[in-house]
């Protein structure tokens, strides 16, 4: 194919229209619908979000505030927990673990009432999607002792619950233990309760005219898995070595 030589001297052609608009700095224009389409897409993003916060705090873990010094020294108040629900659902209440409860009745007086307005309903929405720890008045928070079938008691000779035949050293409690004499058996699906503050603690041991005191399993919300807040008390909350006694897991002895 033949090729013809562009005279030098001759004008350069004219762009065609719409070309060459970026190299001589006209900046695009803008396409329409765009900062709609940009809301659009940032609202979706936040609604995900908050179901997928929502959806976690319903079945995989919940933040909760600690009101009391019934669980100190390991639990402080104002301290905030998480709760893993995922741990209790699919293992059930394992001795010695520290978790959530609802109150199985009358444990707790009557909650004050939430805030009125837009205030108290600002609040019930970010702790039901899980933004604020949760702090309705009627939930508790203590140390599992005991489950279905285990026998507990207290006290040996030098002041120690006893559990199936164990005596418990519990270098985690603050005071001693015999506030309440009791020699019970947990009954199916129960769960024996005690604060690590032993003498201001109102548990298990305050309620044995119902099922002897234990809590039933179905008001377990989740075992207590870290301290989250503040920054300085970050720490996991662990199974005392005790309770992993062959003996004790052995159960009650007929």
């Amino acid at each position: 194919m033949a090729v013809s030589a562009r005279d030098p001297h001759a004008p350069l052609p004219e762009p065609s229209p719409g070309r060459g608009r970026h190299a001589r700095g006209q900046a695009p224009r803008p396409q329409r619908g765009g900062v709609g389409r940009w809301l659009g897409e940032t609202a979706i993003i936040i609604v995900s979000a908050l179901v997928l916060s929502a959806l976690v705090r319903a079945f995989l873990v919940q933040a909760f505030y600690v009101p009391s010094a019934s669980m100190e020294d390991t639990l402080l108040i104002s301290d905030r927990i998480v709760a893993s629900k995922i741990t209790t659902t699919m293992s059930g209440v394992s001795r010695g673990e520290v978790v959530v409860f609802k109150d199985p009745g009358d444990w707790l007086p009557e909650p004050p009432p939430p805030p009125d307005g837009a205030r108290g309903a600002l609040r019930t929405g970010l702790t039901f999607i899980g933004l604020l720890p949760s702090d309705t008045g009627q939930d508790l928070v203590k140390r599992a002792i005991a489950v279905q079938g285990d026998r507990v008691s207290c006290c040996d000779a030098d002041g120690r619950i006893v559990l199936n035949g164990v005596p418990l050293v519990e270098d985690y409690i603050k005071g001693p233990t015999n506030q309440v004499q009791f020699d019970v058996v947990v009954p199916k699906d129960g769960v024996f309760v005690m604060g690590d503050n032993r003498g201001d603690s109102r548990d298990s041991r305050y309620h044995l005219d119902v099922d002897n005191g234990s809590v039933p399993v179905s008001e377990v919300v989740g075992r207590v898995a870290v301290v989250l807040w503040p920054l300085n008390r970050i720490a996991t909350v662990p199974i005392p070595e005790i309770y992993g006694d062959p003996q004790i897991a052995q159960g009650a002895k007929p």
